[in-house]
């Protein structure tokens, strides 16, 4: 006679054990293709974030980040509140941390800079500007206009 296979026997412990390593194996795959995608984001994206315009507090000067390429290339104009002529505007990535760089080139600006932070839980850029005429540094912060 043929024997049966009750739950909790060894044949049926087989099917279980397969569907189990299936399950793991599937999951892994779709965690693994999540990591994948999210990392490439993390690389090469985010800097969207960044673009608009942007109201320096202390002064009225405005920032603007009309787009940001996939490396950093940022298109920007600075007004004070005619243009002022940037001269270099990127971004870049700290772990998780959008940085701003911009440097300006103008009769009074001969290189004055701002390295700025975005902070996404305020939606502002803080940091330094360095105003290369007076070799003097002041803390900023912009805040974006709507």
């Amino acid at each position: 006679m043929g024997r049966s296979r009750l739950p909790g026997r060894r044949g049926g412990e087989r099917l279980t054990g397969r569907r189990r390593r299936i399950a793991l194996i599937a999951a892994f795959i779709v965690l693994a293709a999540a990591a994948v995608t999210a990392f490439a984001l993390f690389r090469v994206g985010g800097f969207e974030r960044l673009t608009g315009r942007w109201l320096r507090l202390d002064g009225g000067y405005v920032l603007e980040i009309r787009s940001v390429d996939a490396s950093g290339l940022i298109d920007a104009a600075y007004l004070n509140p005619r243009p002022i002529d940037v001269a270099r505007a990127e971004a870049t990535r700290d772990g998780s941390v959008l940085k701003v760089f911009v440097e300006l080139r103008a009769p009074g600006y001969p290189g004055s800079t701002y390295t700025l932070t975005y902070d996404r839980k305020s939606d502002q850029l803080e940091g330094v500007y360095f105003q290369a005429a007076l070799r003097q540094s002041f803390d900023v912060r912009f805040v974006r206009l709507k």
